[in-house]
Order: structure tokens, then C-alpha cells, then sequence
């Protein structure tokens, strides 16, 4: 069996400030992670790994070349090997450019029976660049798998998380599937893993190897246009009020009849 994970390095979000002038993240000294969905989604690769001898796990991501250090994270976890999409004319890519270079990528692996991929990115929190990859390679997904019920021939059934619940599903391969952190827990580096993922060889692609024009990908193909970012204003100070039952309940009303809420 063959499996795709794709995987994001993305800024550590607890350090993410925004520049109040450009309206712009200011990445300068701000920690790069592996996305922590993208994570859960490596780690059921690798169980189905462990599970099934035979099979190879490939981890694909889009981004600038110091991505090449969270690759190597992800082989130091288990994963056979990586490639990176990177080049220039990949820059500004929204999610619709993104997933096509994404499908473009894996076209080229080929030979795929599943793909993994995380939820969401936190940087972004779209949710869209895997139903996206999906639908330009022409095949099935499922959203938010909680659960890997069992892998048969030419079908993988799995559970989806609802709001109130899950639902059953059974979807055809080759497919896409993406994981909510529920799945599973990810595992931690073996001393063999990182020694190994320090020696891997990791192809860097661009458009040219992935068969794309500079126009197909990029802030040239990306449709969305983002006005403004800005970060939210801070929350007032609280206030906590004091004193028995009824006294605390008074002053809260007299509060709200003040400031006309009641």
C-alpha cells in the first residue's frame, strides 16, 4: 500500500504577532512547527504502516526551503521519504493555488492508494486545501476522521466527526481523508529516525518538474484577495464583585441597569 501525507510547516501561532502598520504576521524569529493536524494525519499513515509491512509513506509539502527541516521531522518520525514543492512562483498561493500545486505534486509521485492530510493549517484555518487536492485529482474524500475503522481492498471505512456525533463512511480508493486530533496521538522521534532523516536526500520541486506553468500557480492563479488583517482589539479589564449572595447580586443588576443591558 502507498500512502501521501501532506504536511505544512506553519509559525508557531503562540508567538504570532501582527504589524499594526502593514496589517501584515510578523514571521522574523517566530518558531516554525509541523501543523498539528498534519501531524495526526503522519501519525495514521504510520499506523497503518506498522499495521501492513508492505507499506510506503511519502510526505509531500508546499513551501519555502527552510521547510526542508520540518520534512526532516516527519522521517525522523517514520515516513519513507519527502519531496518539497518550492519556488517562487509558488509564493502567495491561496488555497486554491495551493492544492493545485499540492495535486500537481502528487500526480508525480503517482501510485497512491491514500492520502492523508490535516483538518486545517492553524496559520489559516480554512479547512479547504484537502477536499481541494481532492477534487483536482479527481477523487473521493472524507472530512474530519475520527476513526480508522478498517482497510479492505479498494475501500477504507472510517468514522467522520459531526457536531452531535459521527457518521459511518466507506469511500473508495485511492481517496483523500482528512484528520481532526481525536485520531490518534502522535508518536515521538527514535534516536534511528533522526539519524536516518539527517542522511535522506530531499528533492526540492518547482513548477517545471510538477508540469505547471508560473500563471497556474501562485498569487497569479490565487482568486482571493485579502483587504485586511489586522489583530482584535484587547478585552477590557474585569471587574469580580465581592460580598454575600444578595449584595453581589444587586450590584450586578444596578451594573447592567447602568450601562442599559437590562
Amino acid at each position: 500500500m502507498k500512502i501521501i501525507v501532506c504536511a505544512k510547516q506553519v509559525p508557531d501561532t503562540n508567538e504570532v504577532k501582527i504589524d499594526p502598520v502593514k496589517g501584515t504576521l510578523i514571521r522574523d524569529g517566530v518558531p516554525s512547527i509541523l501543523n498539528p493536524d498534519d501531524a495526526n494525519a503522519l501519525e495514521a499513515a504510520l499506523e497503518l504502516k506498522d499495521r501492513y509491512p508492505d507499506t510506503s509513506v511519502s510526505i509531500v509539502s508546499m513551501g519555502p526551503p527552510q521547510a526542508n527541516y520540518m520534512l526532516r521531522e516527519c522521517l525522523a518520525l517514520g515516513a519513507d521519504d519527502a519531496v518539497l514543492l518550492s519556488s517562487r512562483a509558488f509564493g502567495g498561493a491561496d488555497t486554491c493555488a495551493t492544492s493545485t500545486t499540492i495535486a500537481a505534486g502528487i500526480r508525480k509521485i503517482g501510485n497512491y492508494d491514500i492520502i492523508f492530510a490535516g483538518r486545517q493549517a492553524i496559520d489559516g484555518d480554512t479547512a479547504q486545501v484537502g477536499p481541494q487536492t481532492a477534487q483536482r485529482l479527481g477523487i473521493p474524500s472524507v472530512t474530519y476522521v475520527q476513526k480508522i475503522r478498517e482497510v479492505k481492498t479498494g475501500s477504507v471505512i472510517v468514522e467522520r466527526q459531526l457536531e452531535d456525533g459521527y457518521e459511518v463512511v466507506e469511500v473508495s480508493t485511492p481517496c483523500l481523508l482528512t484528520c481532526v486530533k481525536e485520531l490518534n496521538t502522535p508518536r515521538y522521534m527514535t534516536v534511528d529516525g533522526i539519524e536516518n532523516a539527517y542522511k535522506a536526500q530531499i528533492p526540492a520541486w518547482t513548477e517545471i518538474d510538477v508540469n505547471l506553468k508560473p500563471e497556474d500557480c501562485g498569487l497569479k492563479a490565487s482568486p482571493t484577495q485579502i483587504l485586511r488583517s489586522f489583530a482584535p482589539d484587547p478585552k477590557g479589564k474585569g471587574e469580580i464583585l465581592t460580598g454575600s449572595v444578595k449584595e453581589v447580586a444587586a450590584s450586578l443588576v444596578s451594573k447592567l441597569q447602568a450601562k442599559h443591558i437590562i
